[in-house]
């Protein structure tokens, strides 16, 4: 679907020209896998267990995929694992493949793997963390809230890698 934008000819009259595409369009956004694990679940209302010490600690690890559909189209997958724990013990699990099939338009064939893997990656980011954040607050914890994420440091830093196991 292109736009009209009224464009002003030399004599005042107004012309419509077509908009330039944007070179990524949003075709579908979808929860492709999610898993919730809640273990602790039982210790949350023991009364046992001082107040300071139910927020459980844990980490979040990220993965980015991306495969080609067709010529133009590509779905991306962000790949999320958040795990906590308290006193050693697994408080919860969560696991979410959240992906988009996104069409690309004007980039040049060296740029795809970096805008897939950056700028699509960015446009998921907020819709899988959302269901992070609800489903721990549905598990009985405050909600998680997983800090925005450096896609680009995450792109050189999977290239670096990369790089490190192909010369060894």
């Amino acid at each position: 679907m292109t736009e009209e934008l009224p464009d002003q000819s030399r004599n005042g009259t107004a012309n419509r020209t077509s908009a330039p595409s944007a070179p990524i369009t949003v075709v579908a956004q979808y929860l492709k896998d999610f898993s919730f694990e809640n273990p602790g679940a039982a210790a949350i209302g023991d009364g046992a267990t001082p107040v300071p010490a139910q927020n459980p600690h844990g980490r979040v690890d990220v993965d980015v995929r991306a495969r080609s559909i067709s010529d133009s189209s590509y779905e991306v997958s962000l790949i999320m694992r958040a795990e906590a724990a308290r006193e050693g013990q697994t408080v919860f699990v969560a696991e979410i493949d959240y992906a988009g099939v996104f069409m690309l338009s004007g980039v040049p064939q060296d740029a795809v793997e970096p805008v897939l893997l950056i700028e699509c990656a960015r446009i998921l980011f907020p819709f899988a963390r959302a269901i992070i954040s609800q489903a721990t607050q549905d598990g009985g914890y405050a909600p998680l809230l997983v800090n925005p994420i450096d896609f680009a440091q995450l792109y050189r830093s999977q290239r670096m890698r990369q790089s490190q196991t192909a010369s060894a």
